[in-house]
């Protein structure tokens, strides 16, 4: 068991301060030192006797911190995070600033097993999943340093779903009203299609809002694109989608990476469109970002808005996403790219 209380939801608390011999409501201090208060050492959580504190300390608790290693600013205003999170590993976090609301894309684990092709993060090689303490870290440091964070997308590198038990133990954390208190219907977890996760993930206690990774209409190429087709086909992601909303009554979002004579044809947005049809949702178009070695481009913004045209056309809500953080290689797709040619940008605004 983690002896990191930063891993630990409330209830989680309350049962280890009982089993050491103290009250239960102690575990509210401990938690708002931590998720409130951004504190990281127990021996500053002064409602907590010396006594306790001390006890803590002697068991091996502790809190743990993420270092940041570099930020860069880009001029639309985003920012990335550089984090170390151990043995020379690090991970990227995005905060996209849109006037009041700050919205933060989190990494879920080191690397990413997935393997898609459009994807700089897929050339990684996945190294471990990030604990719950390090996923909730990213948007304590990002807040300490920013401001206040609305929205919370995990997006970033990693697939959430295949970090399942620590993704929704930082749900937890951060929507505890009693910590970050960030409203569930203000959290997206993104997911590259895991089927039976998504179906799993109807069931929890809170249930996030849910982003596809889509990309393609047919098996075939969203295969040719993503691996994991073949594991989960369109059938069986589409039968887990229906699921999801006869349980939770919530629209889904399918992002569609728009690549360049690759899946952004009328044609292929009539199939689109029926593939979709008769789900709650909506699309999210994003013009496919470069990196290093990458073999595809982005379609143009002509051809990009045809493809919309045709999905609004049959009733489905479009939505194109505007590019944000590509100077400092933050955008879609884009994370850990600099890593890729041993590349670093310099940190601005550190």
């Amino acid at each position: 068991m983690s002896k990191d209380l930063k891993d630990k939801t409330l209830d989680e608390l309350e049962q280890l301060v009982v089993e050491l011999g103290q009250k239960k409501y102690l575990a509210g201090y401990i938690f708002h030192f931590i998720h409130v208060d951004g504190e990281a050492e127990i021996s500053q959580i002064t409602p907590l006797s010396k006594a306790f504190r001390a006890q803590l300390v002697e068991q091996g608790y502790h809190i743990s911190r993420l270092s940041v290693l570099k930020k860069l600013t880009d001029k639309d205003g985003t920012a990335k995070y550089v984090f170390s999170v151990g043995n020379d590993d690090r991970i990227e976090t995005v905060l996209l600033p849109d006037e009041a609301r700050r919205t933060l894309c989190v990494s879920t684990q080191v690397g990413c097993a997935m393997g898609c092709r459009f994807c700089a993060t897929a050339r990684i090689p996945l190294q471990r999943n990030l604990t719950a303490a390090e996923i909730v870290d990213q948007v304590n440091v990002v807040q300490s340093d920013a401001g206040r964070i609305s929205n919370v997308v995990y997006m970033g590198m990693g697939e959430p779903l295949a970090n399942y038990a620590a993704v929704i133990r930082s749900l937890g954390i951060l929507n505890h009203p009693k910590g970050k208190n960030i409203g569930i219907r203000h959290i997206t977890v993104s997911t590259s299609g895991v089927a039976p996760a998504i179906k799993k993930l109807a069931g929890e206690e809170i249930c996030p809002r849910l982003a596809i990774s889509l990309n393609a209409p047919t098996d075939a190429l969203r295969t040719k694109l993503m691996p994991i087709g073949a594991k989960y086909p369109l059938a069986d992601l589409m039968a887990a989608v229906r699921f999801y909303q006869s349980r939770t009554r919530q629209r889904v979002t399918f992002e569609y990476v728009m690549i360049k004579d690759v899946n952004d044809s009328t044609v292929q947005a009539r199939m689109l469109a029926k593939l979709l049809d008769g789900l709650a949702c909506n699309v999210n178009l994003i013009e496919h970002n470069p990196y290093p070695g990458c073999e595809f481009a982005g379609s143009d913004s002509t051809r990009i808005r045809r493809f919309a045209l045709v999905l609004e056309a049959a009733g489905m809500e479009t939505t194109v996403r505007f590019r944000m953080g590509r100077g400092i290689q933050a955008a879609c797709g884009q994370l850990g790219a600099s890593w890729l040619d041993g590349s670093e940008t310099g940190a601005i605004g550190q």
